[in-house]
């Protein structure tokens, strides 16, 4: 359906491993369309090959925006990302061309597309003392975001330290569930109409491409990638090493486990990784949802169908 004065939109999510960059690409081809980067790793330079990120050639052929924006050991978040995405959904707008906004991070896709409603300040002092308590006891802070607020808890991996100090630090300042607090007061992107595709392949076949690729991650030199990482000045507590792939290959370089279990240990993340983003998508109200890889035959041709249809 088309809307006077509002600009489309394409949004292509879902869970890792579906294919959702091969799609975009096969769409904007066809459709003056350009990728714009919504996976919160991507962002990051020197993050290639454990982030899966389009190759140079694909990002040279069609625009791609929000890649290789930071440094690994910057701190970015959801608003950051918002600021800075809905600009470069304006410019592609303007020049006429299909912004395409692609990836995996639910809460960035949230914060683009509804806003979010902005927290109290931090608290130097309170991040401290929370910090302190999940050094002596890793999980206590999860359980008791448990019991601060469930709904956040539920879509918060508990050894997510940063998102876990800032979410209870929120519910102990406002007072409320942290949830509570970011469903109010938000402002919503203005000046487009969406169409959003998630991808959702059946579960067995997604665990089984995602132990693929966890493999194919590490005989392409995942671990030769954070060696180069570490010696070009990247700390072990960068931000960038607390994300999976990353914090397993660090912990093989510092001797704590073998080559074979980070694979092993990459592979069990990455698929509760993928449930997780899977269980966050299906919230997002009008999603209309592709049940195959991006690069199967019949999913470009359903997505270019509804992409037809809507522009």
């Amino acid at each position: 359906m088309n809307y006077p004065g509002r600009s489309p939109l394409l949004v292509i999510a879902g869970p890792t491993g579906t294919g959702k960059s091969h799609l975009a690409l096969c769409l904007a081809r066809e459709f003056r369309g350009e990728i714009v980067n919504c996976d919160s790793l991507q962002l990051y330079r020197g993050l290639d090959i454990g982030t899966s990120k389009p190759p140079l050639p694909e990002r040279l052929e069609i625009p791609h925006h929000l890649f290789d924006l930071l440094n690994p050991s910057d701190v970015f978040n959801a608003g950051d990302y918002a600021a800075s995405a809905r600009p470069v959904l304006n410019d592609i707008a303007a020049r006429g061309g299909l912004p395409m906004v692609v990836g995996g991070t639910g809460f960035y896709l949230r914060a683009l597309l509804h806003g979010l409603a902005e927290g109290p300040r931090r608290s130097d002092d309170l991040r401290l003392r929370l910090e302190r308590v999940e050094s002596r006891r890793a999980g206590r802070l999860h359980r008791l975001l448990r019991r601060l607020d469930p709904e956040t808890a539920s879509r918060m991996h508990p050894n997510d330290r940063n998102k876990l100090v800032r979410a209870v630090e929120i519910c102990l300042l406002a007072r409320r569930p942290a949830s509570q607090v970011f469903s109010a007061g938000s402002k919503p992107l203005e000046g487009f109409r969406s169409l959003k595709l998630g991808l959702d392949p059946p579960r067995p076949l997604l665990h089984a491409r995602i132990a693929e690729r966890t493999v194919r991650m590490f005989q392409s030199g995942l671990l030769d990638e954070v060696r180069r990482l570490l010696q070009s000045g990247v700390q072990p507590d960068a931000k960038a090493f607390e994300s999976i792939g990353y914090k397993e290959c660090l912990a093989v370089i510092e001797g704590r486990i073998s080559a074979a279990e980070a694979v092993h240990l990459t592979t069990i993340a990455s698929r509760q990784y993928a449930k997780r983003q899977l269980t966050w998508f299906r919230k997002e109200a009008g999603m209309i949802w592709l049940n195959h890889f991006g690069d199967s035959p019949q999913t470009l041709a359903e997505a270019r169908h509804h992409l037809s249809g809507w522009l």
